[in-house]
């Protein structure tokens, strides 16, 4: 069950091949309703082209925001001229499309595994129509009966932490890079209040583009692990030397979209109808208050990945499904639970947190890495395989021991005189 919501389930199969998932067992994956390859497919290329124009634009301005919500506007207005009801996409629904597939295919049971939001899926599933269920795997849990958007400002202060912590705890780091929290919240302030603009080309090629790099910008860059986290302490301390290259590299990313590819229309369906309401947006400000109080309130009032999502729900206009939604899963069959420490999506401990209903559940963490474990980490690529060999007993003890990698140490800048 793939994550987004939107993403495309069929990309991932390369990654789900390369772990090992299909070694003795036949793999089935589906494109989830109103993605890349259903009918309809609920992209937004209105969406996605602002998207890349974004990367030069301010990222939390209200400006930019009337762009956004504009866009959607128009993917909205076109999406349903076409007669597509978009109350319709929705995880209820998503859950019983599942159901009905492995009816199809005549499966007697199978396992399931889900990332991300496929962890939201796989638990509506299994809340849902558990008799059709083997087994479950979650990788990068987000559980249904919390996701809101101040949630979002938890995880993210949960994956930053563990990052700042393995830094303190590697020698040649901490030496390196003392006080990297403080450095970090001195930088989104200063890019906050001064913003830099810069001309880089993207890293997949193409001719150069304008970028702006402001508080915002740099807290969504990090929560989306656009730099890699053995370059992270590198990357913030060459920034707060002068350096922005790194990051301006990652932003530039952003402006050359696969245009099409990710279902926007499914994410706003899901979100505006399950994730937004009964928070009002100074809930959002408070929760980021609460993470990191340090950080700018313009920075703070935007949920990190989310930017403007109240102002994109008033024009999206999907029911308020969080009765029917937001609701814990109780289950005894046996789960898989896994989260990486660096994760500031779905913080690490939101795993522990949903296996708490999962009565036969291992939960398994992994140090020093970020969103989406299974393909990132042969540790648990191999106790997922060992998982759906015998779900009762997963050989865990690979996980033992395991520490986050050694991150770059760059030298030290020579002195301005």
């Amino acid at each position: 069950m793939e994550g987004g919501p939107g993403g495309d389930a069929f990309g991932s199969i390369p990654f789900l091949i390369g772990s090992g998932v299909n070694r003795d067992r036949e793999l089935i994956v589906m494109a989830q309703r109103g993605t890349l390859h259903s009918e309809p497919n609920l992209a937004c290329p209105e969406v996605d082209r602002f998207n890349a124009a974004a990367v030069g634009l301010r990222y939390g301005t209200p400006s930019t925001g009337r762009l956004l919500v504009r866009a959607t506007q128009e993917c909205r207005d076109r999406l349903t001229a076409d007669g597509v009801d978009l109350g319709a996409y929705n995880t209820f629904e998503n859950a019983a499309d599942f159901a009905d597939l492995r009816e199809a295919l005549g499966v007697g049971r199978w396992h399931v595994y889900g990332y991300s939001y496929g962890t939201d899926l796989a638990l509506t599933h299994l809340r849902r129509h558990p008799g059709g269920i083997r087994s479950v795997a979650i990788d990068s849990v987000a559980p249904p009966q919390v996701i809101t958007l101040p949630w979002t400002w938890d995880s993210a202060r949960e994956g930053l932490d563990a990052v700042f912590a393995a830094c303190e705890a590697q020698p040649a780091c901490a030496e390196r890079y003392p006080g990297l929290e403080r450095t970090l919240t001195e930088q989104v302030g200063r890019l906050e209040a001064d913003p830099l603009t810069l001309t880089v080309q993207p890293p997949a090629g193409g001719d150069p583009v304008r970028v702006v790099l402001d508080g915002g910008a740099l807290v969504d860059l990090l929560v989306a692990k656009a730099v890699p986290f053995a370059d992270l302490p590198a990357a913030i301390d060459e920034l707060a030397h002068g350096n922005p290259e790194r990051f301006a590299r990652a932003r530039a990313a952003g402006a050359t979209p696969v245009v099409g590819e990710f279902a926007q229309g499914l994410k706003e369906s899901v979100a505006c109808g399950e994730w937004v309401p009964g928070h009002a947006a100074d809930e959002v400000l408070a929760a980021g208050r609460r993470a990191f109080p340090g950080w700018p309130d313009s920075v703070l009032a935007q949920a990190p990945q989310l930017p403007f999502q109240y102002d994109v729900c008033d024009v999206w206009d999907v029911p308020d499904r969080t009765a029917a939604q937001r609701v814990p899963t109780v289950s005894d069959l046996p789960a898989l639970v896994l989260s990486g420490t660096f994760d500031a999506k779905t913080g690490a401990s939101w795993g522990a947190y949903a296996a708490r209903t999962l009565s036969r559940s291992t939960v398994v963490r992994i140090p020093g890495i970020g969103h989406w474990v299974v393909p990132q980490s042969c540790c648990a690529a191999d106790v997922l395989v060992s998982f759906l060999a015998d779900p009762a007993a997963p050989d865990t003890r690979c996980a033992a021991g395991l520490e986050p990698a050694p991150f770059t140490i760059t030298p030290e800048p020579e002195a301005v005189p």
